[in-house]
């Protein structure tokens, strides 16, 4: 049990939107840009050898001593991640005083920005408009009051649950389970002085979420609230509910479920059987209340056995939605419509270098980068697809070496090493090692059906290790180690319409409705573009189905196409309900949906 204060995960954030993780290392350090300001972002905590060079990188540039945890110390990752956790807590807290010791009379002070980017219905920036129009009399009292509400935003990490490898010591014996990558990093942020929550996404990992058992921060605390929350990034209700029960029933509440849209997002991709955003939106806006009970009900039980304090009964879970959006009447919507309690905006803080750590190179490749440019590949070691860009120096570093014959990867990190197919100790599916064994088997098939498919397939695979690691040390003038500084990014199909490099105050004032940055015209609404991403996902799926009929995937796409069906009939209906919408984007939305119902009227599975 950590000895720091106890406080509790759950103050709200004065903001209506966060910042999710992106990559292994666009935000990686974005708590040391935003948090002051009371945005709450998400730092990946996948990667120990990143978060060790940035942990050296920013005691250095503070003057915080620096003692290296090597590789080879002692569980080095949970180590490695706890310090790094701390630093940035110690730096953000540090640079919060700072804030609040600057003077209101200097227009530029870093205590007026934090008040001028809040949303402007908020309390926080009544008062403040009201102390600027205040006499001197009462100047100096508002000021006080301000001053005290100034409060950092949350610094949370994320675990991508599938991240697991088990782990082995120098003379090959594979060690404990709790040495495993995903525990090694749950306990790393366990053992933090942070009072935040991990995001797990990527679906449910009994192991590593029976883990959370073994720290009290997860439980609550004197107030009825953890002094850490768990999030879950979910693609449905009936996830969220399934995860929810099965936390519950150790005594684990989720304070929030992250609602992500399976294609129109960034990072990897999950496909979600023709489920599209507002239908299961809805479902969480009728069903949230009752979910909340079942679970607390459940959450309350479980603690009495296990003799814990009891959650506070007014607790909630929080739902927020993320993927494709692009403009306030977008984030409106989602908050205003579907009730949701945030909204998660990603891609473009890409674009926003006060915010994320994206080297000068790739910034001018994603700006010039055309909407076909942005596509879902086959480059994650993981097999799900991957949002890549075609004009990465990634991909150009993967295509000169299969020119070369040289495909595949120096693999150094091993973070993804899980395929066993031709090794006893598992390695990864981009690394060197592996893409010559598997060219080498595939030989033995060359002419025959699927070969050509298998083969290219194989060879997109790409080093994420290093790839999504590599601009966060570029961003701060630093070097790679090895010199591997080719970037791979990973945007989701929104950032295309976005042509610009903007500052935080653009971006954040964009979000709320105050300026509105010019976005390319074809750009379309964000449930439209779902709509199409799906829709041509199950077009290249029903092809590849035409070519090699299999049960399972014929059940699976019919599935999809039902699920498709009614969620074009759920939009149909909405539209005529919706008021917030100009006559040209409502017409645009309904020949989307129109141009969609025809195509599946066309797909027979008899």
């Amino acid at each position: 049990m950590n000895n720091h204060t106890k406080v509790s995960s759950s103050q709200p954030s004065p903001h209506s939107f966060h910042i999710p993780v992106m990559g292994l290392g666009f935000t990686i350090d974005t708590p040391l840009k935003v948090a002051k300001y009371g945005i709450d972002s998400v730092v990946s905590i996948m990667e120990d050898h990143l978060i060790e060079s940035m942990r050296k990188l920013y005691c250095r540039k503070n003057g915080v001593p620096y003692i290296p945890i090597r590789e080879k110390d002692q569980d080095a990752r949970a180590k490695r991640i706890t310090a790094y956790l701390d630093l940035l807590k110690k730096l953000v807290d540090r640079q919060v005083e700072l804030l609040r010791s600057t003077s209101f009379d200097d227009p530029d002070a870093e205590i007026n920005r934090y008040f001028e980017m809040l949303p402007e219905n908020h309390p926080k920036s009544k008062l403040y408009r009201v102390m600027q129009a205040a006499n001197c009399s009462i100047k100096p009292e508002l000021r006080e009051r301000l001053k005290k509400v100034v409060v950092p935003g949350k610094i949370h990490v994320n675990i991508m649950t599938k991240v697991d490898k088990r782990n082995y010591d120098e003379d090959g014996q594979e060690l404990a389970r709790e040495f495993s990558d995903g525990l090694a990093a749950l306990r790393g942020f366990a053992n933090s002085t942070l009072s935040s929550s991990v995001v797990f996404s990527a679906g449910m990992n009994p192991s590593l979420y029976g883990y959370l058992e073994e720290f009290e921060d997860f439980f609550p605390m004197e107030a009825g609230i953890p002094v850490k929350g768990v999030i879950l990034k979910v693609s449905d209700f009936r996830s969220a509910q399934v995860q929810g029960k099965f936390l519950a029933k150790k005594g684990i509440w989720v304070e929030e479920f992250r609602v992500e849209s399976g294609l129109n997002c960034g990072g990897h991709a999950f496909a979600t059987d023709g489920l599209l955003m507002g239908p299961i939106l809805e479902e969480f806006r009728e069903k949230r209340d009752v979910l909340n009970g079942e679970l607390m009900a459940i959450c309350q039980k479980a603690l009495q056995g296990k003799g814990k304090l009891p959650l506070d009964e007014h607790i909630r879970f929080r739902v927020t939605a993320q993927g494709g959006v692009g403009n306030h009447e977008e984030h409106q919507l989602l908050m205003e419509n579907y009730g949701v309690d945030a909204v998660g905006w990603g891609s473009p803080f890409l674009l926003v270098p006060e915010a994320t750590s994206v080297d000068q190179e790739t910034m001018t490749r994603l700006i010039e980068a055309k909407a076909a440019d942005f596509f879902l590949s086959h480059a994650s070691p993981l097999g799900v697809p991957f949002n890549n860009l075609r004009t990465s120096s990634g991909e150009v570093q993967r295509k000169a070496r299969i020119e070369k014959g040289r495909p595949g990867s120096p693999c150094y990190k091993k973070v993804l090493s899980f395929n066993t197919e031709f090794t006893e100790k598992p390695i990864c599916t981009s690394s060197r090692q592996y893409q010559f064994l598997k060219l080498k088997a595939l030989e033995e098939q060359k002419g025959e059906k699927g070969y050509k498919e298998a083969k290219q397939e194989l060879l997109e695979k790409d080093c994420l290790c290093e790839g999504l690691s590599a601009p966060a040390i570029l961003a701060n003038g630093g070097k790679p180690d090895r010199n591997l500084s080719a970037v791979t990014i990973c945007p989701g199909p929104n950032l295309a319409y976005f042509k610009g490099v903007y500052s935080l105050k653009e971006m954040v004032d964009h979000i709320y409705g105050k300026v509105a940055i010019q976005l390319t015209p074809q750009r379309p609404q964000v449930f439209i573009k779902e709509l199409q991403l799906t829709v041509d996902h199950f077009k290249k799926e029903w092809k590849k189905l035409q070519e090699h009929f299999e049960h399972k995937k014929a059940s699976t796409l019919k599935k999809s196409k039902v699920n498709l069906e009614l969620g074009i009939g759920y939009y149909q209906q909405w539209l005529s309900q919706i008021k917030n919408m100009t006559d040209g984007e409502r017409t645009r939305m309904q020949e989307a949906l129109e141009e969609a119902k025809g195509y599946f009227a066309s797909v027979s599975f008899s």
